[in-house]
């Protein structure tokens, strides 16, 4: 029989396989995938509740509750915002949404696979910047703008090194592009960020009539990854392009229940926010225990640690051990894990497992 291998697209050879991946159970500990460190809000936990029994209904279409409150949360209209199936949705229909094939797409590098994965899928070409000193090369990245450049992604802060772009140089990269190229901001970890010297893209950039196209998620600090729900915002007519190719129900009841009853909890945000941090130090305070020296600077709920050749060995110690960190071979770091913050019981266990894996025999 055959394989069916002439049927598909020879481009897409350029793309990783996509196997099945095991959800954690609960004896695993799970710091590799950048998880809150609670569960859903018990504001959200009611809503979907409350949803439940109308399982049988398709969701709302264009999610229309909560794209109207998010619009109101920002100050823009709703015909600015989608809500996707997380962030990570967001980043593959704007990509739908503007490129052809051959066309140029900008990306720091290390960062977020999903930027070349979703450019490659189109058939257009990623133009990798590198990092300098772990950090966003602005400068570079201006300077790999082309005639043929129609995106530049860069995240902040970006994974898998937890460091923030400064805002001001941000803001100023981005309004020297060209007027043809559209700048995507990915804010996934905004939540975690200082309130009183974040950026926000949506309000600094996009609300006063910038082109851009920032995305945020419910998956990280609202404790919502299991419902894959995120968000952008964006110019009119891009929006209304996204939703063009975006699937119709592609973003359940539960999901939309929860993340609306999730937007009224400002002080649970806060809380959250400061619990993290603590968990954080914790984690670092672990890490310098045994010899190892995260990347400093990192202000969202993971660290990045240089481990040289042993990357992909410790990751795959540790996960025998149950304990799940990330290997940084797909963000274009191979030397390097990420780890997330978890709970103290979390951080207890992890702290036992380096013990055995970098202590053996001493």
């Amino acid at each position: 029989m055959s394989d069916g291998a002439r049927f598909v697209r020879p481009t897409l050879d350029q793309l990783p396989p996509s196997d099945p991946v095991a959800a954690p159970t609960t004896e695993d500990v799970s710091l590799g995938l950048n998880e809150g460190l609670e569960g859903a809000f018990p504001s959200a936990l009611a809503a979907i509740a409350g949803a439940l029994p109308r399982l049988n209904r398709y969701p709302g279409r264009g999610s229309d509750a909560l794209v109207s409150a998010l619009a109101e949360r920002h100050g823009v209209p709703p015909a600015q915002v989608i809500v996707t199936a997380g962030a990570d949705a967001g980043i593959g229909y704007v990509c739908q949404a503007v490129l052809d094939p051959g066309d140029e797409v900008v990306i720091p590098w290390p960062s977020f696979p999903s930027f070349l994965r979703d450019t490659q899928k189109r058939d257009a070409r990623p133009v990798v910047v590198p990092l300098r000193d772990w950090a966003v090369d602005l400068d570079a990245m201006r300077a790999a703008v082309t005639g043929r450049t129609r995106l530049v992604f860069i995240a902040t802060p970006n994974n898998p090194t937890g460091l923030e772009t400064p805002r001001d140089a941000l803001i100023a990269f981005l309004q020297d592009l060209p007027p043809d190229v559209l700048p995507v901001v990915d804010e996934a970890y905004f939540d975690y960020l200082d309130p009183t010297a974040r950026l926000d893209s949506i309000a600094e950039v996009v609300r006063p009539g910038g082109d851009a196209v920032v995305l945020r998620t419910f998956s990280k600090l609202y404790g919502l990854a299991g419902l894959r729900i995120g968000y952008a915002v964006g110019p009119p007519a891009v929006v209304a392009a996204m939703r063009k190719v975006q699937r119709g129900y592609d973003v359940g009841s539960l999901g939309q229940a929860a993340a609306l009853a999730s937007l009224a909890d400002a002080a649970e945000v806060e809380r959250r926010r400061v619990a993290n941090a603590a968990a954080v130090e914790a984690l670092v305070t672990i890490l310098r225990r045994h010899g190892l020296e995260p990347l400093a600077g990192s202000v969202t709920n993971f660290v990045l640690v240089d481990v040289g050749d042993d990357a992909d060995r410790l990751t795959a110690e540790l996960l025998a051990r149950r304990v799940a960190v990330q290997a940084g071979g797909p963000f274009g770091a191979p030397t390097a894990v990420r780890i997330g913050a978890g709970s103290g019981a979390d951080l207890a266990l992890l702290d036992a497992a380096l013990a055995s894996v970098l202590h053996r025999g001493r």
